[in-house]
């Protein structure tokens, strides 16, 4: 059992195991983040590289749509093709992140991103373009069940928006920096030397990552408990014995109301932020008559802001009301999602570039506040022993809606002839997905206390 002390003039304290093969440490129970924000930095920077290394076509699509010649549709069908490989592997790499050590394969799934970017720089025809991205994709989606898996273990409840706002920080702002470094470098070294700068920071971050201890499983909510005064074994949360298969799994979560609504809101905001973030910079290229560098900065600038200001307001509020307002991170969630929503269709249906650029901006807050409260309160509901499963699912579904959007936006574009009414397919789905959440909100606190029980 774990020890518990505390004295009047010091908070509580509790030795116990909390690293994989590592002896009792003291743990001071009443500090939110008892081990310190390092291992959510470095997860955010995984997530940061991820994303730039993505969205580096976006901001140097023009150019290699010039070198290749191909039209809307197939640059649509680029990163849609990338993002449903990596959802085959994701399930096995769900269960892989609730077995094995997941410090260990963030670093190796980062190692595999840097080789590829390498070899899409390298390659001689858009047949072998389009394969290597491919190849990207599906190893770009793996880092998500182990590292938020990881996460979870690290972070207490009452931490865990702000853990999950600082990964989701660095995800949300690769998005603009990836589009801002892609058109720039393709002006100034072309297309290809774009892909090969990215590497070098990638090796990098892989080799942070492996500076991570790993967790024991359910550690965080362990201190959740004793920080209530519940006594708690040391063993706790690992898997032996599975038999079930990886769908009856997947389909098990999905009986968790709270997953199943977070999942399929999610899943309907990404095809809207995929679609937007893909086709930002061309549509300011051909609506506002800028050169593709230009665009791509202004639209890197312009959301890279709104999403610091998005994740500061939206972990804060999500935190701090954590825990006295019920289904309070769902509701601060609904609140900001709707914000986005509003904002988005001014952006896409108001004319002028200074009208455009604000209702951008004011998009990203919403988006950026609602999704970590979303991904904290997923990992509040699901038991420790199968979050990395309950993440890979997550993921899983997440990617097909935001693979959707740029193929979407890029077929209604070739019908319509119009890449700025082609946006406007993106509105509904986000509107749907305020419906959604509104519901999902009265299930949370019943879920969670679930969760804690294992």
């Amino acid at each position: 059992m774990a020890e518990t002390t505390a004295g009047p003039d010091r908070p509580s304290t509790v030795d116990i195991e909390v690293f994989v093969n590592k002896g009792p440490v003291t743990v001071d129970l009443q500090r939110p983040a008892p081990f310190g924000w390092w291992a959510a930095i470095v997860v955010a920077l995984v997530a940061f590289i991820d994303r730039v290394e993505v969205n580096l076509v976006a901001g140097a699509l023009p150019a290699i749509q010039d070198h290749f010649g191909f039209g809307d549709t197939v640059a649509g069908a680029i990163p849609t093709a990338a993002a449903l490989a990596g959802v085959v592997l994701l399930l096995p790499a769900g269960r892989l992140a609730d077995s094995g050590r997941r410090t260990a394969i963030v670093a190796l799934v980062v190692l595999v991103w840097s080789v590829c970017s390498v070899f899409s720089g390298l390659a001689t025809s858009f047949a072998l373009f389009f394969i290597t991205r491919i190849l990207l994709g599906a190893a770009g989606q793996l880092y998500n069940p182990p590292a938020s898996s990881l996460l979870a273990d690290y972070y207490p409840s009452r931490s865990r928006s702000k853990a999950y706002g600082l990964e989701r920080a660095g995800y949300y702002t690769g998005l603009p920096v990836g589009v801002v470094l892609g058109g720039v470098l393709a002006e100034a070294l072309g297309w290809r030397g774009v892909f090969f700068v990215v590497a070098i920071p990638g090796l990098l971050v892989a080799a942070l990552v492996l500076t991570l201890r790993e967790p024991i499983r359910g550690i965080g909510d362990r201190l959740d408990l004793l920080r209530g005064g519940t006594p708690v074994a040391d063993e706790h949360g690992v898997i032996t014995g599975e038999t079930s298969t990886i769908l009856k799994e997947a389909l098990a979560l999905l009986e968790i109301r709270t997953l199943k609504g977070v999942v399929t809101g999610l899943a309907l905001l990404y095809l809207g932020l995929g679609g937007l973030f893909y086709w930002l910079p061309t549509l300011l290229e051909r609506t506002e008559n800028l050169d593709y560098d230009a665009a791509a900065g202004l639209a890197g600038g312009v959301g890279g802001t709104g999403i610091v200001i998005g994740i500061i307001l939206g972990s804060r509020i999500g935190d701090r009301g954590h825990g006295s307002r019920p289904g309070h991170r769902i509701r601060t969630a609904w609140s900001f999602l709707l914000l986005g929503a509003v904002a988005l269709t001014a952006a896409v249906t108001l004319p002028g570039l200074p009208v455009k650029l604000t209702a951008i901006a004011l998009a990203c807050v919403g988006f950026a506040g609602a999704i970590p409260n979303l991904t904290a309160a997923s990992a509040d509901v699901v038991p420790a022993r199968r979050r990395g499963m309950g993440f890979a699912l997550l993921q899983f579904l997440l990617t097909l809606g935001g693979a959707a959007g740029p193929l979407l936006i890029g077929v209604v574009s070739d019908l319509v002839g119009s890449l700025a009414l082609a946006m406007l397919a993106l509105l509904p789905p986000l509107f749907l997905c305020l419906f959604v959440l509104r519901r999902t909100a009265d299930f949370y606190e019943e879920d969670a206390a679930a969760a804690l029980r294992g």
